[in-house]
């Protein structure tokens, strides 16, 4: 049987909103977390990631009720991250429609959680959520709550202890290279890929279509991206008013927009060399066919 790579957008969200912003931080608002989850699963993304991005830092997963609502309308697999702390948390998010689970802070401070979420719902069901830090000294370690806290674990052995806890699946994550555009990190792409047994997911700093060739080379199982996608298909909607319109200021409700997305024309954060060249996923599964990857047909 020949493995296919997925292509999975992820979905950083706060709210209802989707967010996105650079190294975790620097946040800006470009829509409604669902509009965009239906319009990847009609695009023909092979699964979704759901990453609650205040969730560890309040100790709770907030996306219960919008996993439900995701889940009547989108049918490929959905990850849901952020605040999982307990096999009841687990359990919660599994029978809200979502079919696994990834966690980091959590399993950091008790690694044992992984082993019990595997045997109590199978590996399928348990990703290990990994955000790692590469600092001055080369080292890569893990940071936990959302990117903010950092820790003494070192990744790479890390990746490879949650492997003997059980998990089926790694999402890793590069904080240095996330939502800057410049690629994946495929130094520690490789690194990982070497050391682990499980499917890999690579995510953080895709920039182009091409890059997630690059990722899947370097010894990836799968590419997660998010500017690349947002950027694509993030645009205003008719008879909203616009950000300005408003005041500036980013209001809840229906009769406004919800995209904050005047900085894709004037500059990220002041950042205007950080550019990402938006596809569509039928653009990037074509182009990644091209590059001799394969990977499921779009529907």
């Amino acid at each position: 049987m020949i493995n296919l790579v997925r292509v999975i957008p992820r979905l950083d969200i706060k709210g209802p909103n989707l967010i996105k912003g650079i190294q975790f931080d620097g946040h800006r608002v470009l829509g409604l977390a669902e509009e965009f989850a239906e319009i990847y699963y009609a695009e023909g993304a092979d699964e979704l990631i759901y990453q609650d991005a205040v969730a560890s830092l309040y100790r709770r997963n907030g996306l219960v009720d919008v996993v439900k609502r995701v889940a009547e309308k989108v049918f490929i697999p959905i990850t849901v991250a952020g605040g999982i702390r307990s096999v009841e948390d687990i359990r919660t998010l599994l029978r809200s429609g979502a079919d696994k689970v990834a966690i980091n802070t959590a399993a950091i401070e008790s690694p044992e959680l992984l082993s019990l979420g595997a045997r109590e719902f199978g590996s399928q069901c348990i990703v290990s959520a990994i955000e790692a830090f590469r600092g001055s000294d080369g080292k890569y370690r893990c940071w936990v709550d959302y990117g903010r806290e950092p820790t003494a674990v070192d990744a790479i052995e890390w990746a490879q202890r949650v492997v003997d806890l059980g998990v089926g699946e790694i999402l890793l994550t590069s904080i240095n290279y996330e939502g800057m555009g410049s690629g994946y990190d495929l130094d520690l792409i490789a690194a990982v890929a070497s050391r682990v047994t499980v499917p890999l997911i690579a995510c953080g700093g895709a920039g182009c279509v091409d890059d997630l060739a690059k990722a899947v080379a370097a010894g990836a199982d799968a590419v997660s991206a998010a500017s690349l996608f947002h950027y694509c298909y993030a645009r205003p909607k008719p008879l909203r008013k616009t950000m300005q319109e408003v005041g500036g200021r980013l209001r809840m409700g229906e009769q406004i927009d919800a995209g904050n997305i005047d900085f894709l024309n004037h500059g990220y954060g002041g950042e205007r060399a950080i550019m990402v060249e938006p596809s569509s996923i039928g653009n990037a599964k074509n182009k990644m066919s091209t590059a001799g990857v394969r990977v499921r047909d779009v529907h």
